[in-house]
């Protein structure tokens, strides 16, 4: 049963179900939520996050329609990460064309591979470290 801590915003400009939704999704992209793990039931996630129990419902509705939850009547609502390679898949093809654009500035630009090796070593530290 879910052991992850769901942070909910009052300031935040986003619904509070789609905060909730965003976290679930990235646990289990992350693989903090894997495959098969049983999840709490609506009355009881509501209760623990106190919100409604049908912010709950649009969340876990979403999230199967997504392919991210399998809702079993009777039996519970279940990670499913079948999806999440896709999804994963997708992410990287968005940073690889980033790159790509960097690449093609730092060759109009002269600069050598290992002078962009160290670049990217500084600013990955950098960026980890905040």
């Amino acid at each position: 049963v879910l052991m992850m801590k769901i942070l909910i915003s009052n300031s935040s400009d986003l619904p509070l179900y789609q905060q909730i939704k965003d976290q679930l999704k990235d646990a289990i992209l992350q693989g903090d939520l894997k495959d098969g793990d049983s999840m709490p039931s609506i009355r009881r996630f509501a209760n623990d996050l106190g919100v409604s129990v049908l912010t709950i419902r649009r969340v876990y509705d979403e999230l199967e329609q997504e392919g991210f939850l399998v809702q079993q009547v009777g039996v519970g609502t279940f990670v499913s990460a079948a999806n999440a390679e896709l999804l994963r898949d997708a992410r990287r093809r968005v940073v690889e064309q980033k790159m790509q654009d960097a690449l093609e500035s730092a060759r109009g630009l002269h600069i050598p591979r290992d002078e962009l090796h160290a670049m990217l070593d500084i600013l990955y530290d950098d960026f980890k470290n905040t």
